[in-house]
Order: structure tokens, then C-alpha cells, then sequence
């Protein structure tokens, strides 16, 4: 099967199917709806978080370092150098 025709069945998955409800919790960023969330879906989506975690490079660790550093600089209210 080629990619293009497995991604046309992937996009006519409904959010009410095994796999659509996996791929919701995965993505969920809403604060208030993590709060809510069933150990396993909190499994679920810390076990996801963790394989891509591993999956950044260096260089964009460093570049969110960076970005990071800067937030607080200019919430200090100094330069950023």
C-alpha cells in the first residue's frame, strides 16, 4: 500500500474509533482536560511524549533552550545578549 492511499484511510478515521481516541489523547493540550484524564490515558500520552522527546535533535534542544532563556530575560525585564 502506498503512503498517500494509507494516509486517505487514516483520514477517514472518526474520533470515536480506538485509534482516533489514542491519537485525541496524544495530542491533547488543553490543561483543563488533562486534569481529567484516567491513569491510562495519562500513560497513554506521557509514553508518546517520551518517544518523541527522544527523537530531537541537538540542535533543536538548543534552539527551545534558547527561546526558553530569552522568555525569561525579557520577563526580567533585561537584554537579551
Amino acid at each position: 500500500m502506498k503512503w498517500s492511499e494509507f494516509c486517505d484511510f487514516l483520514v477517514g478515521l472518526g474520533p470515536e474509533t480506538p485509534l482516533g481516541r489514542v491519537v485525541a489523547i496524544r495530542s491533547e493540550e488543553d490543561e483543563n482536560m488533562l486534569k481529567h484524564f484516567s491513569k491510562e490515558q495519562h500513560r497513554i500520552r506521557n509514553e508518546w511524549r517520551k518517544k518523541r522527546a527522544k527523537n530531537v535533535s541537538e540542535k533543536e534542544r538548543m534552539e527551545a533552550l534558547e527561546q526558553i532563556k530569552n522568555a525569561f530575560i525579557s520577563m526580567a525585564g533585561g537584554k537579551n545578549d
